[in-house]
């Protein structure tokens, strides 16, 4: 375990406490692809990965379990013993850390596979070149008004649905499950809620009727509510994935970039790609208290035993070796067809939108 000096020596961008979730308010969690690059940075390059260089990782929200592997690398100092610096940035959502990424502020992106698939229907080349989870982890909640009256996917019909926001994967869930129960996909109204605090509000105060939540979101409102909620569709766990998606893996949680910035920088993305395999073997072969103690202290939120605890029930999920399964990645693009009318009928090359030569 590293001293509290080694730590405070590593360049991390903490976000706020779990507890309070005030950073995380406006999150976007794991979200869609951006319609431009942000005004002003078109064109510019982020550059990191030359020899001596820093590269700039955006996370889409850093204390969502989901992007756990992308922060403990660098709490193990992982980064450094594969000889590549590395300046972590948490953006609060997928679709920021995106844009960040095509508008040349940021180099890497710790986002969800599938924006590789959607940013090629828009035709532009962006690829993932390490898997850290085999889930998107996300569970269809039902708030406690409704627990009677929402029983199934069906039931949702007419009802106010809470994403992160419109165009996100949360969103896209709601519309592949919608689609796959034989509905239409405006059946039910999409509201936008965020992530952390203001996801757990509108559900708990039942501003929406259910709502599509990630770690350790659920667990805060389990908390909240002092009992479980009720859950309709769940795929944290294998199970609730081959139920839902029918396969294994569905490939979510990953380090991707543009082709161009990986064809000038192999080594950096190979070095990066190992740092997160090393990780991904510490979380197996470690318990959750154990990783929670790795963690920046803040993450927990004041209760390191339930950050600890929902860190073990994770674990299931997460690649053990962080490539990507041709299996896995149709699953993704079939639930983008289904969902995501950008996507829809437009001709995708999966070869092109991953890779697994830098894990290997």
């Amino acid at each position: 375990m590293f001293s509290s000096a080694n730590r405070q020596g590593r360049r991390v961008f903490l976000a706020k406490p779990l507890a309070a979730f005030a950073g995380l308010a406006l999150a976007l969690s794991a979200c869609g692809a951006p319609q431009s690059a942000p005004p002003g940075q078109e064109g510019t390059a982020g550059g990191g990965g030359a020899s001596g260089e820093t590269v700039t990782i955006g996370i889409g929200g850093q204390t969502l379990l989901t992007y756990l592997p992308t922060t403990l690398a660098q709490e193990l100092g992982y980064y450094e013993e594969e000889g590549v610096k590395v300046d972590l940035q948490d953006l609060q959502g997928g679709s920021k850390a995106l844009t960040a990424m095509i508008g040349g502020s940021t180099d890497v992106t710790s986002g969800y596979y599938e924006h590789t698939i959607q940013m090629q229907a828009k035709k532009q080349p962006v690829k993932a070149f390490v898997n850290m989870n085999l889930s998107s982890g996300l569970a269809l909640v039902v708030a406690e008004k409704n627990k009677d009256s929402i029983k199934s996917v069906a039931d949702l019909k007419g009802k106010n649905v809470g994403v992160t926001s419109p165009g996100s994967s949360t969103d896209m869930f709601v519309k592949y499950l919608l689609s796959k129960n034989g509905m239409k996909l405006d059946d039910a109204a999409i509201s936008a809620i965020g992530a952390g605090s203001s996801a757990v509000a509108a559900v708990e105060q039942g501003q929406v009727d259910a709502a599509v939540m990630l770690e350790p979101d659920v667990t805060v409102l389990a908390k909240r509510l002092g009992t479980e909620p009720t859950i309709i569709q769940d795929v944290r766990t294998p199970e609730g994935l081959k139920e839902v998606f029918g396969t294994d893996a569905w490939p979510s949680s990953s380090l991707y970039a543009t082709s161009g910035w990986l064809e000038k920088n192999p080594e950096s993305a190979k070095k990066l790609a190992s740092a997160i395999k090393k990780t991904l073997q510490f979380i197996a072969d470690h318990s959750g208290e154990e990783i929670a103690a790795e963690m920046p202290e803040a993450f927990a939120g004041g209760d390191p035993e339930q950050y600890a605890k929902v860190i073990e029930e994770m674990k299931v999920a997460l690649s053990k070796d962080g490539a990507f399964t041709e299996e896995g990645v149709q699953a993704v693009l079939e639930t983008q067809r289904v969902a995501n009318p950008e996507v829809g009928d437009a001709e995708i090359k999966l070869e092109e939108t991953y890779t697994n030569e830098f894990v290997k």
